[in-house]
């Protein structure tokens, strides 16, 4: 049985619509630092830092998801099975396309520092994190309508909201 929502549980749902947001941004970032020059020693980067701190903030967001908020959701909504299962599917999705990200970004940053990334390269992962901004919009969209509402009425945080809703700076 859920609990009396109180104003930190009523407040979750905003909080995932705000760390959501966040992930916009920072996928926005990303997107707009393609191309930037490197460095050239070659140190720092900028697409291989942005897309691993994206990547990470992403991953652990949903990881939270999957093992915290959404296994207490379970427990105390099981009604909410066929939503979370797909919520879950769509993560895997995430994570394949994440996976694609990260290897053309260490393809794009394997050129010497001297010489900027091909082209080619940069449009490759430009297509990906174009993709990767649709799904990701869908994705959080549906989950702000399914799970907010469940969310507001009084789901228990049993440590989960940590992980989902709070990232590191990039």
């Amino acid at each position: 049985m859920a609990s009396r929502p109180t104003g930190r549980t009523a407040a979750l749902s905003l909080q995932l619509a705000r760390a959501h947001q966040d992930l916009r941004r920072r996928l926005a970032d990303l997107r707009a630092g393609l191309g930037r020059p490197r460095r050239p020693d070659g140190h720092d980067d900028p697409l291989l830092a942005h897309c691993l701190a994206f990547c990470t903030a992403l991953t652990h967001h949903h990881q939270g998801e999957d093992t915290g908020l959404f296994a207490q959701l379970l427990r105390e909504r099981p009604d909410l099975a066929p939503t979370i299962g797909k919520l879950v599917e769509d993560h895997g999705f995430i994570t394949h396309i994440l996976i694609r990200v990260r290897d053309l970004a260490d393809q794009a940053a394997a050129t010497t520092p001297a010489e900027a990334a091909p082209a080619t390269d940069l449009e490759a992962v430009g297509r990906e994190l174009d993709g990767l901004a649709a799904i990701m919009e869908s994705h959080f969209a549906y989950e702000e309508r399914a799970i907010g509402a469940a969310l507001d009425a009084g789901a228990g945080d049993d440590g989960w909201s940590e992980a989902v809703l709070r990232f590191r700076a990039p």
